[in-house]
């Protein structure tokens, strides 16, 4: 009798810890395996999205994706246009609708 109250105990502890869930989009894009961690739409600017993301399993810093003018605003400030298999590419065009 009470090793079924130590089990039905022990089943009652284990369901109470829940583990942090990973909510990440991932897609394989040209090649590159790239997961949007984070992303938030700018309100005044709704072509603008502020987003962390990794490729290949390397995070990158939040960044500003201007899908208008194509160019992304890094942490420093620098603006620099998206490249070929830039994940900004991958941003605009999965929230473009």
């Amino acid at each position: 009798m009470t090793k079924y109250i130590i089990l039905v105990l022990l089943l009652i502890l284990f369901s109470l810890v829940t583990l942090p869930a990973e909510a990440s989009v991932c897609r394989n894009y040209q090649g590159h395996k790239i997961c949007i961690l984070s992303i938030k739409r700018s309100a005044k600017n709704y072509w603008e999205y502020r987003a962390a993301v990794s490729v290949d399993g390397i995070k990158r810093p939040i960044e500003v994706y201007n899908c208008l003018e194509q160019i992304k605003v890094e942490k420093d400030g620098t603006v620099v246009p998206f490249e070929d298999n830039d994940p900004g590419k991958l941003i605009c065009s999965y929230f473009q609708k």
